[in-house]
């Protein structure tokens, strides 16, 4: 059901205001007092990302008030390919800085405010305080329940966006949502009642390690968009309840229920988002103490080379990543037979059995080195108690050892 209007509604528009708006103002959904209610309107954008881009981008050309910007981030070349509110002139810069000069572009009576900083359970609540909306671009699923249980713990809602190769998923959370125009009440539906617990560690791939179509990126943020201009103008039906799936390759958008968990417990308070999610200090350090550095591979890559050293170099990565950079002498076993534990017979095969008098050392490295790390979880606890992994992955394989090869 339609929800009432989250803002109410600013001065009136002056001259230059009717004249820019004037496309929105002729829809009857819309009107004045729609674009007035988007002037009022505080707005925060968390990531300047893929989806963050093009969600800047359209706020500020709908006239939306106030945006704030969240991100830690520099512009890499890498982002080009999909973040537009960047350039080639911004490589280097702070991505909220190159976004607040893109939306200064687009629309200089949109006021900017920019959070340079990495969001966490201590700064969430000051940084979100004063806002009436938020727009999650993020890719982790750390900061998304932190950014659910913040807004629960405001009071605000928050339109949630997800990519993934030609996947995308988008959603509008809230938990306390205000009532129906004619006053009626609203259920609360929150990211938890989605995602009662997050998967396993490295069970979903980034897009930095799965890859994303860069225009999904602008069919998803701008569906974020369309849902934040309907909360604030409080017009047409909501994803509230609802799990909007867009399939690029398929062409096909459905949408499924998502209804609240009655059994579920009210947030209270922000917590260690990286040990709910698994991501603890301990297995980042068990990590750390099994990998070795790229100039000390290189050096047993050419001991090998010369007969002096014997191990098996895994690369666990996906074929097409292969087909971009690799490093000389590894084989490919991808990280899901990893899981699937297929690739232990693997190991088997080209390694030697664990234990066994000849068996040989495994190596592992990734693109990055978060799933060179599950590998080697899986592998040492097969029983081969010395493999290790590159810190870093390839890429840190690329500038120390051959900067010629390209990176990804």
């Amino acid at each position: 059901m339609p929800l009432s209007p989250l803002v109410e509604p600013a001065a009136e528009l002056d001259r230059d205001q009717i004249r820019r708006y004037s496309r929105h103002l002729i829809i009857p959904d819309v009107g004045v007092a729609g674009q007035r209610r988007l002037a009022a309107a505080r707005v925060l954008v968390v990531g300047a990302g893929g989806l963050g881009s093009p969600a800047l981008m359209y706020l500020a050309a709908a006239g939306v008030g106030t945006l704030g910007i969240v991100d830690d981030d520099v512009v890499e070349e890498s982002n080009l390919q999909r973040q537009v509110v960047h350039g080639q002139s911004d490589l280097g810069r702070a991505k909220v800085e190159s976004a607040r000069d893109a939306v200064a572009e687009i629309n200089p009576h949109v006021r900017v405010v920019t959070h340079p900083v990495r969001l966490s359970a201590d700064n969430a609540l000051d940084t979100f305080g004063g806002y009436d909306l938020v727009l999650d671009g993020t890719d982790n699923f750390a900061t998304r329940y932190l950014i659910n249980d913040a807004c629960a713990l405001l009071g605000i809602p928050y339109v949630w966006g997800s990519i993934y190769r030609f996947d995308g998923q988008v959603s509008v959370f809230w938990a306390d949502p205000s009532p129906g125009p004619d006053g009626e009440p609203v259920a609360g539906v929150t990211y938890r009642d989605l995602f009662p617990e997050p998967p396993p560690p490295g069970m979903v791939p980034s897009c930095a390690e799965g890859g994303v179509l860069g225009v999904l990126c602008a069919a998803i943020g701008s569906v974020m968009v369309a849902e934040a201009v309907k909360l604030i103008c409080g017009i047409g039906e909501t994803l509230l309840g609802r799990l909007l799936l867009f399939d690029a390759l398929g062409m096909t958008w459905r949408t499924v229920r998502v209804r609240p968990d009655p059994t579920a417990e009210r947030v209270t308070e922000l917590v260690d988002y990286e040990a709910f999610c698994g991501i603890t200090p301990a297995a980042a350090q068990a990590a750390a103490s099994a990998s070795i550095a790229a100039p000390e591979l290189a050096a047993m890559l050419t001991r090998r080379e010369r007969g002096e050293d014997d191990f098996v170099l895994v690369d666990v990565r996906e074929p097409g990543e292969r087909e971009i950079v690799t490093i000389p002498g590894s084989v490919l076993i991808p990280v899901g037979r990893f899981r699937s534990g297929e690739a232990l017979g693997e190991l088997g095969e080209i390694a030697g059995s664990p234990g066994v008098p000849g068996a040989r050392r495994v190596l592992l490295y990734c693109k990055t080195g978060i799933r060179s790390a599950e590998a080697l979880a899986a592998t040492r606890a097969a029983g081969y108690a010395d493999a290790v992994h590159l810190a870093g992955g390839v890429l840190a394989w690329v500038d120390p050892v051959d900067p010629t090869l390209p990176s990804y």
